[in-house]
């Protein structure tokens, strides 16, 4: 064998390494959402039970590996040489992919990716040879994609994610009207038989089913338990409910936490037995290709049908791999933004939300709300009386409510009971499915079911899940394109593609990492001031809007005087520069108003005054910043296409305004930096003598329009400035006199 085929494996190994670092960070929200998210323990608990399961699932994962090496194509018809080409064109092109979408905190699959990739990389393999050969043809092409191997694999990620949603929501729902959100009384007399349910499903679909191929339990038992399935699981629920009330009742373990823990356990064990093959299949195939080709005498060239074979699972690689897994799982940031991105979504409360609102998302919530409504009218009054009791939430104290978990430990227990089952049965029948759409569909059909999508957020809630899925699809396109153009660019450049391509995916790699840590260091920062912010007591929450209110004014002052001066000299750059940190001003401002009621349950009672002036602070700085952007944006638009600019009266019209505005912001700016509201009289004459003079001029731009001197698009602008700081001036008056009122009650 050449010395450059050792190189190429070499390099194989290494994105194996790479593979298996971007997929963990990509998928351990998988196993971990329902436990950081119910905030089960501590994070070193809840990561050392996720280790233990990854350790263990490795061990399961050999029948998997058939997927690699024959699930998509078909490796008798490729020689080593062409084969090892196609193997790195998949690994290339499934290391940028993840690491893309891991770098912007979006979970997508690896599944998917792979599946798609060895497409993408077999089509352009057989392409090669077709292209090559003068006796194959675009028919032939048949004989090199086992085509129906595919559209089953396809076909069961698909299945899964109807699965796992209608499963996830049936039994949230059932278990809900059972427990409500008051589950602490009806638990402690029927919580062990819940939990004995939840913990046999999951260690008979995790240990049975999948440990049955490791060869740790013994064929003779697995015979038994399957000849008597029904009485093995009655016996199995049994006993793991006498397990759970010995722990509930005897030893006063909470029970639910022990649930989720194992879930969590199982959950990554699936994991690990599902997806390891996403990771390291394809350069295990190369390797096996490898030691093949070079105990053959044809070497490179050795046809590699014997890859069809059942795989010998390499206890030492699944080892290594496995402890790369745990390392990656402790270390890696970028798996926190994945998993904070489906814990949102899943979240109970509303809230400061990722996603926005789309056409499609708001058609589907018009869509439910008309069939609830029907629905309901189906049902009596009494049903629905009791259902709504079911599902009515707790409300927490205001201690309580600063450390509540985004969902709680009943939804959790369902979030890993089902995603389990599904996942491990998948493993056992060899079938591929998608464990990040498994997970992330059963996390967003029991928050449906569990009423976490309310009026306020189901539309943003719609958004995010359509955004999540819609992924599914792109990175099916991406990988096919991705794994059909590095193959065919490999196989065609040889050793110097090979090259380029390592390069090109060492660049990308150490460049998102320093994307994705710029953009966790301002999320930190963030997260630090929401921190402080939501730990203030009232009179720091004072003290904070005193401040986010004088730097809003300060703002707003000079952006509507550059605004002004760049309408004069019609200077497009200050203008957009205008817009932009005008938006800036009105978007801080609207998530002001969206933590309203946060900062309003944070002052206790005694701070209803203070509220109420808040509440109107808030609203009015809202306000006076949407009239700012009103000025700047039809003013930048208005230049920047290159219409008639002010006429020369305007302008001097317009100075005198902008003169008396300036003088009314520096009396307002003074006072709210001092606290000192004693010429707010003053600021209230000057605001009239201002509206006079806009009086005035607006007076004048109609006698203007009459004798047609002034151009219709330069006068709508003109009107629109005046009106629009009328409304900015009247706005800010409102703010000062809710500020002082706000100052004075503390």
């Amino acid at each position: 064998m050449d010395t450059i085929y050792v190189l190429i494996l070499g390099v194989l190994l290494a994105l194996a390494v790479m593979s298996l670092i971007v997929g963990v960070a990509n998928d351990a929200v998988n196993f971990l959402n329902s436990a950081f998210g119910s905030k089960v323990s501590s994070r070193w608990v809840i990561m050392a039970f996720a280790s233990a399961g990854i350790m263990i699932g490795t061990l399961t994962s050999s029948g998997m590996m058939e997927i690699a090496r024959s699930g998509v194509f078909y490796p008798s018809e490729f020689m080593f040489s062409e084969l090892v080409m196609l193997f790195l064109g998949v690994m290339f092109a499934n290391v940028i992919l993840l690491d893309f979408f891991n770098t912007f905190g979006l979970p997508t699959s690896t599944t998917v990716s792979l599946i798609f990739g060895l497409l993408g990389a077999g089509l352009a393999a057989a392409t090669y040879k077709i292209v090559q050969s003068d006796s194959l043809t675009v028919n032939n092409l048949s004989d090199f994609i086992n085509s129906g191997s595919t559209l089953v694999i396809v076909s069961g990620i698909l299945l899964s994610v109807v699965l796992a949603f209608i499963g996830g929501a049936v039994l949230m729902y059932i278990t809900r009207i059972i427990f409500t959100f008051r589950y602490k009384k009806v638990f402690r007399n029927f919580g062990y038989l819940w939990c004995g349910m939840a913990f046999a499903s999951i260690v008979y679909f995790a240990l049975f089913k999948g440990l049955k191929s490791s060869g740790l339990i013994s064929v003779e038992f697995m015979n038994m338990v399957h000849d008597h399935l029904w009485l093995s699981l009655l016996v199995l629920w049994l006993m793991c409910s006498a397990v759970m009330a010995l722990f509930q009742h005897v030893l006063r373990i909470n029970i639910l936490r022990v649930t989720i823990l194992v879930g969590t356990f199982s959950l990554a064990m699936a994991f690990a037995g599902n997806d390891l093959v996403n990771f390291i299949g394809v350069p295990m195939a190369g390797y096996d290709g490898y030691l093949l080709a070079s105990a053959s005498p044809e070497g490179a060239s050795t046809m590699m049908g014997r890859l069809m074979e059942p795989v010998q699972m390499n206890y030492v690689f699944m080892l290594i791999a496995g402890a790369i897994m745990v390392i990656t799982l402790w270390k890696s940031k970028k798996a926190q933004s994945v998993t904070d991105t489906e814990i949102n979504l899943a979240k109970q409360d509303d809230g400061p939300e990722r996603f926005g609102s789309t056409m499609m998302s708001r058609s589907m919530v018009r869509a439910a709300i008309q069939t609830n409504k029907a629905v309901e009218k189906a049902i009596p009054r009494s049903v629905l009386r009791f259902l709504d009791r079911r599902f009515l939430p707790l409300r927490p104290t205001e201690e309580e409510a600063r450390h509540k978990a985004p969902f709680d430990m009943i939804r959790a227990t369902v979030n890993l009971t089902v995603a389990s089952i599904l996942i491990s049965i998948a493993t056992q029948m060899r079938i591929p499915l998608s464990t990040t759409y498994v997970t992330f569909m059963v996390a967003m059909s029991t928050s449906l079911a569990d009423r976490a999508w309310g009026r306020e957020s189901a539309v943003y809630r719609i958004t995010g899940v359509l955004t999540v899925i819609s992924g599914c699809f792109v990175t099916a396109i991406v990988a096919t394109a991705l794994g059909f153009g590095v193959t065919l660019l490999l196989m065609w450049g040889g050793v110097i593609a090979v090259a380029a391509m390592v390069v090109l995916c060492i660049y990308i790699f150490i460049h998102s990492n320093r994307v994705h840590k710029k953009h966790r260091e301002t999320k930190h920062i963030e997260s630090v001031h929401d921190n402080k912010k939501h730990t203030r007591e009232a009179a720091e929450i004072v003290n904070a809007c005193i401040a986010d209110v004088s730097g809003t004014m300060y703002k707003a002052t000079e952006i509507y005087k550059e605004t002004i001066v760049g309408i004069f000299n019609e200077d497009r750059r200050v203008l957009r520069k205008t817009v932009r940190d005008s938006n800036e001003l009105f978007y801080a401002a609207r998530e002001r108003k969206y933590e309203v009621m946060p900062t309003l349950q944070k002052l206790q009672y005694h701070y209803i005054e203070h509220g109420y002036y808040y509440v109107q602070v808030v609203d009015y700085m809202s306000e006076m910043t949407k009239a700012l952007v009103h000025i700047t944006r039809p003013s930048f638009e208005h230049i920047n296409n290159h219409h008639e600019g002010l006429s020369k009266e305007q302008v001097n019209d317009l100075m005198g305004i902008n003169n008396e505005v300036s003088a009314i912001y520096d009396h307002i700016n003074t006072m709210l930096s001092t606290n000192d509201f004693e010429e707010i009289d003053r600021v209230m004459r000057m605001r009239d003598q201002l509206f006079e003079a806009i009086d005035d001029a607006i007076k004048n731009q109609l006698r203007r329009i009459k004798s047609k001197q002034s151009s219709t698009k330069t006068s709508m602008l003109y009107l629109n400035i005046l009106n629009e700081t009328k409304n900015m001036v009247l706005q800010s008056r409102n703010l000062l006199k809710s500020q002082k009122y706000f100052i004075e009650k503390n």
